[in-house]
């Protein structure tokens, strides 16, 4: 009798324990899939860590990987959470792109808000997840708290334990302090080393051909994000702050991170035709923009500031500049960029070269022979307007002086430069630079930068910005950039959004012939393949960087001159890993659709149903016949086509095609 008293007294003090483990041990699923059902999300507590897995059609892209925070005080969040009621809402909204894929943009996306409380200090973290029809986003969330002002944090530990062993495609590098340009590692998951750091966007391609590439949007106040793989998982890895061994972020609350994006799709297609980096993003900030042209523009450091057939010697003044001035103006470039000359800027510094700056560095003054006023005036006078070239450094510490004396001049943007960092300090830089800019209505083209992450949407004046290795490297490569490089970009980087790459060299020779010019740099891909990059590269200042010369009396400039930088909508009617990949952008009622080759030649059939209704008269530019001696030639051929043709193309190696679609009937 004592004995069945004693048992049952010590079996309900278990239970009593066991059930206020319950919710630190077995927590319930909160499960929510994206508007078609195509993508599930799964979030629960496992062994005290919150986890989560991602499934697509049935197929788990994702199995259980752990989501963590470690911060300088306090340590790991994570212990013995308590799970709060999960807030599920809808968010849709439809919104404008002043520069952007598509003119507008209609967003929908299932959500939910999981508020995670520690038992032992009360510190609340939300985990907020959004699903669309083509991607599965999550973030943290810091609401304001009694408990908790701020915080320094060292570590984000979300993890993605990715499935099946994809083959990936993503840059890989040993440091944080990059300008991340590099070729593309492409291989199987197992093989990735561990403790390499791999850049983003990065492109998994899953044995049944689905395709999910991982990436950040609304990235702002917080580090750059890589991954590293350990023991199997792709670990978060934060860029640290300049000084700093440990700490990654600091933050008063209320805060949040950036959102960890996972674009995912079994048509490679809807993932470069996807807004949902932008839709992630907050709306465009309270500004005017009604006075922002994207454009194309001059860029004569790329060819060597050539001025051939003139009476006067290249250099920084103002008979250079009217030189390119009068070649924009005549061939309808909007922009012509005022550089330097023999390695050095046209601003007044005291140190060697573009990439320092010194103690007397002054980028509101200009060197001796240039006269900045006089050649802002002729090129208004001439319908062109002047962006100049700056070192972020130079410019960041005069933000107000400089942006005041730019507007004075009459100057419409600069290219910023060498930044080559992503930490939050630089983050944080960069939207200094571009809110300061908007209120001096100046637009910026970062170089030496970090990925996109959707804040052309919030900072329309963020043109473009580079991030990709690209056609500067001709000038001292002893290998021209191959066209497989170039179709790495569309399929990886041009996934997080606009891509510059010194478009624009007409001067092509057979791969046999390429030598290294650091003046007139040759390429090594056809002028077909060339055209093509300016529809299936995203940018809203597209170069025109080879010299005047180069371009007048050639096949092919005209289509130059007509291609907008702005677009109603994009749509990528064929595109196959490593081979090829067409895309096709509408402005008005005119498509203009190109495709990239890889470095074999081959023959594709593109369906045209992007068309719509109507006739259209379609003016071709392909690979001549005879390409492989001579890349510059072009087979220029015109027909009229509709929404039910195909239109094949020819593509040689190395090679491309573009089409302009005029509508000429119902």
């Amino acid at each position: 009798m004592h004995f069945s008293k004693y048992l049952l007294s010590r079996l309900l003090l278990f239970s009593l324990l066991l059930s206020s483990l319950i919710p630190t041990f077995a927590q319930k699923d909160i499960t929510i899939k994206s508007p078609n059902g195509n993508l599930t999300f799964t979030f629960q507590i496992n062994r005290d860590t919150p986890t989560y897995k991602v499934n697509y059609k049935g197929t788990e892209l994702i199995g259980e990987s752990s989501l963590g925070l470690n911060f300088v005080e306090g340590g790991a969040f994570g212990n013995r959470l308590k799970v709060g009621t999960p807030d599920y809402f809808n968010a849709e909204e439809n919104y404008d792109l002043v520069v952007g894929k598509t003119g507008y943009v209609y967003s929908y996306s299932k959500a939910v808000s999981i508020p995670l409380t520690e038992r032992t200090t009360s510190r609340q973290v939300n985990l907020v997840v959004r699903m669309f029809n083509d991607a599965v986003a999550f973030r943290y969330e810091f609401p304001v708290q009694s408990s908790w002002a701020a915080y320094e944090l060292t570590d984000e530990k979300s993890t993605f334990n990715i499935q099946g062993n994809p083959k990936v495609r993503a840059l890989q590098f040993g440091t944080y302090n990059t300008s991340h340009e590099g070729y593309y590692q492409k291989m199987p998951l197992s093989e990735v080393k561990n403790d390499t750091l791999m850049d983003m966007p990065a492109l998994f391609e899953f044995p049944n051909k689905v395709y999910m590439a991982i990436t950040e949007a609304n990235l702002r106040d917080y580090a750059g994000m890589y991954l590293k793989k350990k023991d199997g998982y792709l670990t978060t890895q934060l860029s640290p702050l300049p000084g700093e061994s440990g700490i990654k972020v600091k933050a008063n609350l209320p805060h949040q991170s950036p959102w960890r994006v996972m674009l995912i799709s079994d048509r490679i297609g809807d993932l470069m035709e996807s807004t949902t980096i932008t839709s992630l993003c907050n709306s465009k900030i309270k500004q005017d923009f009604s006075w922002l042209k994207p454009g194309k523009t001059s860029f004569h450091w790329w060819n060597g500031d050539i001025t051939p057939d003139t009476t006067f010697a290249p250099g920084i003044n103002f008979e250079t500049n009217k030189y390119y001035i009068d070649f924009c103006a005549d061939n309808g470039i909007g922009y012509h960029s005022v550089i330097g000359y023999g390695g050095f800027p046209w601003y007044v510094s005291d140190a060697a070269g573009y990439g320092a700056v010194g103690k007397n560095t002054d980028v509101t003054k200009t060197v001796p022979t240039l006269d900045m006023q006089k050649v802002c005036d002729y090129a208004k006078e001439r319908g062109v307007g002047i962006h100049v070239w700056v070192h972020w450094y130079a410019i960041h510490r005069q933000l107000e002086e400089a942006f005041t004396q730019f507007e004075k001049w009459g100057i419409k943007g600069m290219m910023v430069d060498f930044m080559d960092r992503d930490d939050q300090e630089m983050v944080k830089i960069q939207e200094e630079i571009l809110l300061a800019a908007a209120r001096h209505k100046l637009f910026i083209q970062f170089h030496g930068s970090f990925k996109p992450t959707g804040l052309s949407r919030t900072y329309p004046n963020e043109l473009t910005r580079e991030g990709t290795l690209n056609y500067e490297t001709n000038k001292w490569n002893p290998r021209a950039l191959s066209a497989d490089h170039d179709l790495d970009i569309p399929f990886t980087r041009g996934l997080a959004g606009p891509t510059d790459y010194h478009l624009g060299g007409f001067r092509a020779v057979p791969p046999g012939d390429f030598k290294t010019q650091y003046t007139r740099p040759l390429m090594g891909s056809t002028r077909a393949h060339m055209l093509a990059m300016y529809v299936v590269l995203e940018s809203y200042l597209t170069m025109v960087a080879d010299y005047p010369e180069a371009y007048l009396g050639q096949p092919g400039f005209d289509f130059l001159k007509k291609i907008p930088t702005t677009w109603d909508e994009t749509k990528v009617p064929a595109a196959e890993l490593d081979k090829f990949a067409t895309t096709a952008r509408r402005s008005g009622t005119d498509w203009y659709m190109g495709t990239i080759n890889s470095s074999t030649a081959r023959k594709i059939s593109i369906p045209l149903a992007f068309l719509g209704k109507g006739k259209y008269k379609a003016k071709i530019y392909a690979d001549a016949a005879d390409v492989s001696k001579d890349p510059n030639h072009l087979a220029i051929s015109e027909k009229v086509l509709t929404a039910a043709d195909s239109l094949e193309a020819i593509l040689a190696a190395g090679g491309g095609q573009v089409v302009h679609f005029v509508r000429v009937g119902e």
